[in-house]
């Protein structure tokens, strides 16, 4: 065989030697590689006797070989790209895992606000009932109406935190002082349920009125020091205001008595009753019965005598009864 022959055969071995490796695969592209490696010592030592068919061979297991590192080669790449992505996908996961926190952080914050929100709501409505404000002045359900122009971009979310952390700041305070006014309210509303402001018994009218008077047993001049209601004998007696129960038995001239501390320095007084209904120390509220009218003491019939005492002076009821009292016409 001549070396032009070797030298064609040796080419279209070649060919179909790639050919076969693509149909083959990889693995057997590695193998043949690996066997033509081997025996390569072999070829060489025999290339000597015959240098043709050695080139030839020497041509072939370079062919092969080719084939073999570029298939190594593009498989070392995939398999580096393949690494890549699964790295690139631990990063987004551990992203997406910690977006998720922040949310959840956000979303315990934001419903910390809103709990605020609804006790300040609540505050509201309750001081807008001991103010007496106004129906519908202040509908603390309704939604503020709000406005504004663009553009609009997107918020980071370092921003939104800055956001919500004034907003917390704000209700803060505002909770702060709302408290006060509902300190402040409720103290005024002690004041007005401990303040006397109500008759001491239901329809009636008033008797004999405080200050100087005629003395109706002795003749004379004498000085009433309070004010007369009519009543009948078993009629409920009513505290004026709220209060504790300090005084209940039997005063010289005034027959069977009740007396209530207000605890703002006003003592009221209600005598010549024929029955009492409450012990010392008892809590009273406006408007509760505390005896039965009567007779009883320096009295000529059945009334109720009423006095009004502020830090140890007697003062005239008739400014605590407001419109409600009325003078019987002689």
């Amino acid at each position: 065989m001549t070396l032009h022959s070797l030298q064609t055969f040796a080419r279209d071995l070649s060919a179909r030697a790639w050919r076969w490796t693509r149909r083959n695969g990889h693995a057997l592209a590695t193998y043949i590689a690996a066997r033509t490696h081997a025996g390569a010592a072999h070829v060489h030592a025999r290339s000597a006797a015959r240098p043709a068919t050695a080139i030839a061979v020497l041509v072939v297991g370079g062919v092969v070989a080719g084939v073999g590192a570029t298939q190594g080669i593009g498989a070392a790449r995939i398999a580096q790209l393949e690494a890549r992505n699964d790295a690139q996908q631990v990063r987004l996961d551990d992203t997406r895992r910690e977006a998720q926190r922040e949310v959840n952080a956000l979303a315990a914050r934001m419903g910390e606000l809103q709990a605020e929100a609804n006790r300040l709501n609540a505050l509201g409505e309750r001081l807008t009932r001991i103010g007496q404000l106004g129906d519908g002045e202040f509908d603390f359900n309704k939604p503020v109406g709000i406005g504004g122009e663009g553009p609009v971009r997107d918020m980071a979310a370092g921003d939104l935190r800055s956001g919500m952390g004034k907003l917390g700041l704000q209700l803060a305070d505002s909770g702060k002082q709302l408290s006060v006014l509902e300190s402040l309210l409720f103290n005024r509303e002690l004041d007005r349920s401990a303040t006397p402001s109500r008759m001491p018994i239901l329809n009636t009218y008033i008797t004999s009125g405080y200050g100087g008077r005629a003395d109706p047993f002795g003749g004379g001049r004498g000085f009433h020091k309070g004010i007369d209601f009519h009543a009948r004998t078993g009629d409920p007696v009513l505290a004026v205001a709220d209060g504790v129960v300090s005084f209940s038995g039997r005063r010289s001239g005034y027959g069977k008595v009740v007396e209530v501390d207000h605890g703002n320095g006003y003592v009221t007084r209600y005598a010549h009753n024929s029955r009492l209904v409450v012990q010392v120390g008892d809590l009273v509220r406006s408007g509760q019965q505390i005896a039965k009218a009567g007779s009883t003491g320096r009295s000529t019939g059945a009334h109720v005598h009423f006095e009004v005492w502020q830090d140890g002076r007697v003062l005239n009821p008739r400014k605590f009864l407001g419109e409600h009292a009325a003078t019987k016409r002689m």
